[in-house]
């Protein structure tokens, strides 16, 4: 499974234009809307003879998804579909992937490949925190550990308290999940009078979200374990896109046999060398429901040579080219919460958003406003409005967040561009 991580970048290279100019191919083949995009951009698959030649060919966006909801991108009829996820999106139009039967099966591959990388054996008992169900995270993690051998504690999120009596009870060596949350399971050992250094855990998987030295200094004090980052994204598989090797523990190697990664630049998308900082992009290499061409992930980062394996790894992401958050492993635009206050009666449009850090999660807060009709509100009427923006966020975006109705012109004003989001954390 693993002799193409020991491959020369020329065999490694030479397998790559293989699997481009097969992506590109069923794409063009299977979905009309790349085919529309390759002859809007003058390129056909045949014009790929190298794998430069990639930069002649179209982006790919969340845009591009949302406008074919649910299955316009699909390269495979539904009778071939065996799973479907989705991410959060704006009202009604998440972003869906899709999964052959053979797309599960490579899935597993890689997340066994990227547990065995970080260290995991099918000796060890995983403890899974990522949530399970139309998210990519618990599932994907959970196959590539059933793949590898291990024991798998497939609890989700939540339920904090008995998080900390089953990694005691079951003896969990491995634990996987956003580190914000699984420093909330620390603060719980503290809380119950344990000292979590002591439990049982060796290495720590952990994603979904951005972190930095800071957090894995933290992470790996507290809970005397190895913390090692781990990359992925809904629209190109699902984690297990890249993970940091234990060796080195240097950055997430991306698993290049499946995903071909560009960096460019994020306002002209012209194609940088690699160190140069910049946007991430990826074209999926394997993948059969959802070829995906040069996707941009909006992650800022840069590409640095192989270290523990024969792949590139990825920098430390430090930011993004838009405006989307990341709360407690949840995709979030601010347009998303926008089109849900336009659907509020008594709010007007005016809105920010704060994000706060309490512990070690995030939390949300967004500032709303009454129409002026409703300037003279009962304190009744306020709170009934911020429940119901608060109802619709929960269900449609899937995160609780604190409501605060002010009253006309209490929102921030700006002559030029609106400052929606306010980022307190440290």
């Amino acid at each position: 499974m693993d002799d193409i991580t020991r491959a020369s970048r020329d065999e490694i290279a030479a397998l790559q234009l293989l699997r481009l100019q097969a992506t590109l191919q069923r794409t063009y083949a299977r979905v009309p809307h790349y085919r529309q995009k390759f002859a809007a951009h003058g390129v056909h698959p045949d014009d790929l003879k190298s794998l430069d030649d990639l930069a002649r060919f179209p982006f790919t966006s969340k845009e591009d998804l949302r406008q074919t909801y649910p299955y316009g991108m699909f390269a495979e009829p539904l009778e071939n579909i065996v799973r479907l996820h989705a991410s959060s999106g704006t009202t009604g139009k998440p972003t869906v992937v899709a999964y052959t039967q053979n797309d599960i099966d490579t899935w597993a591959g890689i997340m066994a490949r990227s547990i065995a990388a970080a260290g995991g054996t099918k000796q060890d008992i995983i403890h899974i925190t990522h949530g399970y169900g139309l998210f990519t995270g618990g599932l994907g993690v959970h196959y590539g550990a059933e793949r590898l051998g291990c024991t798998v504690v497939p609890i989700s999120g939540g339920q904090t308290e008995r998080q900390v009596q089953l990694i005691r009870d079951f003896g969990a060596t491995m634990i996987v999940g956003t580190p914000s949350y699984v420093l909330n399971i620390v603060d719980a050992f503290e809380r119950q009078g344990l000292d979590p250094a002591k439990s049982s855990l060796q290495r720590g998987i952990f994603g979904a979200e951005p972190w930095g030295e800071s957090m894995r200094a933290e992470l790996e004090s507290r809970l005397g374990i190895v913390a090692m980052d781990l990359y992925g994204l809904s629209e190109l598989i699902g984690p297990g896109v890249a993970v940091e090797c234990i060796e080195s523990r240097d950055g997430p190697t991306i698993w290049e046999d499946h995903f071909f990664p560009e960096i460019i630049d994020p306002e002209t998308g012209k194609v940088l060398p690699d160190g140069s900082p910049g946007e991430l992009v990826f074209t999926s290499l394997t993948k059969e429901a959802l070829p995906i061409v040069r996707y941009r992930t909006r992650d800022l980062t840069r590409l640095l040579p192989p270290t523990a394996r024969s792949f590139r790894r990825i920098g430390k992401i430090t930011g993004r080219s838009d405006d989307m958050l990341i709360i407690r492993g949840v995709n979030l635009f601010p347009s998303q919460i926008e089109e849900l206050i336009l659907k509020t009666p008594k709010l007007s449009p005016h809105y920010q958003l704060e994000v706060t850090r309490k512990g070690h999660m995030d939390d949300l807060t967004v500032r709303v406003e009454l129409k002026p009709e409703f300037s003279a509100a009962t304190a009744a009427v306020r709170e009934a409005a911020g429940g119901e923006l608060r109802h619709h966020i929960k269900a449609l975006i899937g995160i609780n967040t604190k409501i605060e109705v002010m009253e006309v012109g209490g929102v921030e004003r700006s002559a030029g561009k609106a400052k929606r989001i306010v980022d307190s954390r440290s």
